[in-house]
């Protein structure tokens, strides 16, 4: 079963408590609907990959320093590099918040760097998680410059795990300042619904994670809608 709005769709399962069965289903939804990827935590990269394995258009992602980004660039590095070769081609990374409110945005800038030179490295996406909710908007507008100048692929609006998540507004505000320097958006925490999603995509959003990913497709589906 699939929908024109699936590939736009990490379909994502980050609980801590996520298990084994769990993240099989995952799989075989992502398999079923033809969702973009399967979005998990590191621990179960190899686990997907291989399930995955016949699988070359539902890409492997997994997040790096979630969901604070308080750990020291070498270990996110590390991380990195870890989920990269147990199979993950995607790899969203959160950047250091607090160092972006204390003002110390080169530090932010070479956190990011690090990531995205190592996806680089091998070919994997970089999508970078600037945390939007405890942003004002002079640090969502700082953020987005960074991202733009470290070169990722993709800028993400949320962990999912703070207070609040994607707003369209702040969707509307990244594609003002990176899509036209050639940087995709994905926006990501609270988005239950086919309405939530093709809000994000209308406002600008390349890419929508979310764990309601079967029931968005599923009232796309039964509601006729299309993007």
């Amino acid at each position: 079963m699939t929908h024109n709005i699936a590939r736009y769709i990490d379909h994502t399962l980050l609980k801590p408590e996520a298990n084994r069965p769990q993240i099989i289903q995952l799989c075989e939804e992502a398999r079923a609907y033809r969702f973009a990827s399967v979005c998990i935590n590191p621990t179960w990269v190899p686990l997907v990959t291989h399930i995955l394995r016949d699988e070359p258009e539902i890409a492997v992602c997994s997040v790096v320093g979630f969901p604070l980004g308080a750990d020291i660039s070498a270990v996110k590095e590390f991380e990195t590099r870890q989920v990269i070769d147990h199979g993950a081609s995607e790899v969203d990374m959160v950047i250091n918040i607090g160092l972006l409110k204390s003002g110390d945005d080169a530090s932010v800038l070479e956190d990011i760097t690090g990531i995205v030179n190592i996806c680089r490295e091998f070919r994997a996406k970089c999508k970078v998680i600037i945390e939007t909710a405890v942003l004002s908007e002079g640090e969502k507008e700082r953020a987005c410059r960074l991202v733009v100048e470290s070169a990722a692929d993709f800028i993400k609006t949320s962990t999912g795990f703070a207070a609040g998540g994607a707003k369209t507004e702040d969707v509307e505000l990244m594609y003002r300042l990176v899509h036209p320097r050639g940087v995709k958006i994905k926006a990501a925490g609270g988005i239950r619904s086919a309405e939530d999603a093709l809000n994000m995509i209308r406002a600008g959003a390349d890419r929508i994670g979310t764990s309601s990913g079967v029931k968005i497709i599923e009232e796309m589906l039964h509601k006729n809608l299309a993007l």
